[in-house]
């Protein structure tokens, strides 16, 4: 097994190193001027020759990228250009406001796709799978604007004044203040990777709340989350409820299944410790898959919603040409994809044992 896992983590290097190669060649070839982008119209071409040496850009891009993989290897991501923010700070504001949204938009898919594909597939050609199949056609083709608009209109327009209310923007309530978790914990003079680390989870604010007791907060919190969630992880859901359905049917016609039918097991136990079992390997697939389809789809959601995360950061620094802070996000980004799929890679060796010899 650890050869196995060895072997899938060396092979992500060279993928990572490609999507380096391709993020940076892409940012530099693409049309306009960032000198114009940055510094207005009317900059002039002395100004903008001045402004390429400061950055580097007026060197050929291999040696541009070269010097890229230094400051990486140094854990220098290096500075917005347009506002001299650090991208590691921009990373610690941002990233937790996206990773909060994404973990609670895949719960809510894995959770109610499992659930509604296993019901679909074991009552086939009923009144629920019939219903289950048209649900999940129409979630995954309506837009995630539209169906954010529509859910924030719903809720916190039609059902204003309700308990059904939700709140349609923001992560949290004008008047809710959240302590930080360096303040909670006494850690005001740590500094360097661990202060950063505490921030980053102290930007979590559901985790936040949880650690430290803040129940309100932990409430508005989550209740700020819903529509989002909801929003973001309804094509997700869609796809898990396809896939598990079709998966367990193909599983359900088997010989053994049978076998174990006939020997009078319930239909509970034979799906639950037989069928189950063995239909989850496709859905482990698209789970980890639409790890990737999140975090490009909270770029909507977030613009929807208002939330200050990844998504709305990267659109931004691209329409500027921001070229560190796309960088640093995309590698941040890629790393955190690759990992989860590296993830998905070793649980099929957990799940299935022959995978592991393959």
């Amino acid at each position: 097994m650890a050869t196995f896992i060895l072997r899938r983590i060396l092979l992500t290097i060279p993928v990572l190193f490609g999507l380096l190669l391709l993020v940076f060649f892409l940012s530099r070839v693409l049309p306009g001027s960032q000198c114009y982008s940055l510094l207005g119209e009317r900059a002039t071409v002395q100004q903008c020759r001045d402004f390429d040496h400061r950055q580097g850009f007026d060197q050929p891009i291999p040696v541009q990228f070269g010097t890229y993989l230094g400051k990486i290897a140094q854990g220098d991501l290096g500075a917005s250009i347009k506002t001299s923010v650090p991208v590691t700070t921009l990373l610690i504001q941002r990233l937790p406001v996206t990773v909060e949204l994404s973990v609670f938009a895949l719960l809510f898919a894995i959770l109610a796709g499992l659930v509604l594909g296993v019901f679909s597939a074991t009552r086939r050609n009923s009144a629920l799978d019939v219903v289950t199949v048209a649900g999940a056609n129409v979630g995954v083709s309506i837009p995630i604007f539209v169906l954010g608009l529509l859910l924030a209109f719903i809720f916190a327009v039609a059902l204003k004044g309700t308990p059904l209310a939700l709140p349609p923007s923001g992560r949290l309530s004008p008047g809710i203040t959240l302590v930080p978790l360096a303040t909670a914990w006494g850690l005001q003079s740590v500094q360097g990777p661990l202060r950063a680390i505490v921030d980053f989870l102290s930007n979590i604010n559901t985790f936040n709340a949880l650690v430290t007791g803040q129940w309100p907060v932990l409430v508005d919190a989550l209740r700020h989350l819903i529509l989002p969630a909801i929003t973001l992880g309804t094509i997700p859901l869609a796809i898990i409820t396809r896939i598990t359905r079709s998966s367990l049917l193909d599983v359900l016609g088997l010989d053994y299944i049978r076998t174990a039918r006939a020997k009078g097991l319930s239909d509970r136990s034979v799906v639950r410790a037989h069928a189950l079992p063995n239909a989850i390997l496709p859905v482990v697939t698209v789970i980890g898959l639409q790890v990737g389809s999140l975090l490009g789809g909270a770029v909507l959601t977030e613009t929807v919603f208002n939330m200050a995360g990844v998504g709305r950061a990267v659109f931004e620094a691209i329409a500027t040409r921001d070229y560190s802070v796309v960088q640093g996000f995309v590698l941040v980004i890629a790393i955190g994809f690759l990992l989860v799929n590296l993830i998905v890679d070793i649980s099929y060796g957990f799940l299935d044992p022959r995978v592991r010899v393959s």
